[in-house]
């Protein structure tokens, strides 16, 4: 599988990762996730992000393939109060869940730690970003980042305290990448980008079940792709390689609890690079259509 520098660190990431949030929504068994990451690390993905507020999903990652720690990059998020009786964001918060999660992983670093959609209120105020910061100084992460959208994510990026950003970008989610993948770039941060394939809100034809894909759903009838129309496995490479295909793009996670789709998504991007023609008539297709309200979704 491809890999690509991820900014100015020290990592080459798979241009595919493993997203965790599936496994601990859908309460996932242990074999199944050893089965999972297991079958992933094998094929050459070496990218496993999770989050404090993801059920189980740390745990079942560090009983999984602790044992197989060099293999992979772990990116993990922090910010929500899952568990404790503290508010979201309070600093004492921010350190104990930085030391659960260290835990749960079974590993005594992680690669990547993120503030998990703050908003720039609470960035502006500096105290979160100061522990990380102090994370990174006692060697509990390597690198600290931010995981977000729109403005927050802006201010983030621009503020220079961090190595790396998480950012939604898809075919029916673009605004990150005039608004904040530049910046990233011109300041060498690795980018990860969340929901790449924008749940595949077309699927099924009808509007999803899920409200978390109804504003996906919603935009992408107005955006009338063509390719939308074709075989759903063609729609959805054509989906991951536009992802993949947006400049200052490092690595695209994935969530599944199904170790065929995993299987899968590796195989639609065998046919390398989207075609530049493809590319820009999507881009051209958004800027023509796309509200503005239409900003980046967490």
């Amino acid at each position: 599988m491809e890999r690509r520098q991820y900014g100015n660190t020290d990592m080459q990431v798979s241009v595919l990762g493993f997203g965790g949030s599936e496994i601990g929504y859908e309460q996932a068994s242990l074999a199944q996730v050893e089965q999972l990451l297991g079958s992933a690390l094998d094929a050459g993905l070496n990218v496993i992000d999770t989050a404090e507020c993801y059920k189980t999903s740390e745990e079942l990652i560090g009983k999984a393939v602790s044992h197989r720690r060099d293999d992979y990059y772990l990116f993990t998020k922090c910010g929500h109060a899952s568990g404790f009786d503290l508010p979201d964001w309070d600093p004492v918060l921010l350190e104990q869940s930085i030391d659960r999660s260290l835990r749960r992983l079974n590993t005594d670093y992680l690669d990547v730690i993120h503030l998990h959609s703050c908003s720039e209120e609470v960035l502006r105020r500096g105290e979160v970003i100061e522990v990380l910061q102090r994370a990174k100084e006692k060697g509990k992460t390597r690198y600290i980042g931010y995981s977000g959208d729109h403005q927050a994510a802006l201010y983030a990026v621009r503020c220079g305290a961090f190595d790396s950003l998480e950012t939604s970008v898809n075919i029916a989610d673009q605004e990150a990448i005039d608004l904040t993948l530049p910046d990233a770039a011109e300041r060498g941060m690795g980018v990860v980008v969340k929901r790449p394939i924008a749940n595949a809100a077309w699927k099924t034809g009808h509007k999803p079940i899920s409200e978390y894909a109804h504003t996906y759903w919603e935009r992408l009838q107005s955006l009338d792709y063509d390719f939308l129309k074709a075989d759903l496995s063609e729609s959805i490479a054509t989906a991951l390689r536009f992802t993949l295909s947006v400049p200052g793009v490092h690595t695209a996670i994935v969530g599944t609890a199904n170790p065929a789709r995993w299987v899968e998504n590796a195989r639609l991007l065998e046919a390398g690079p989207l075609p530049e023609s493809v590319y820009n008539s999507i881009r051209e297709r958004w800027n023509a259509v796309a509200g503005s309200d239409w900003i980046g979704q967490g």
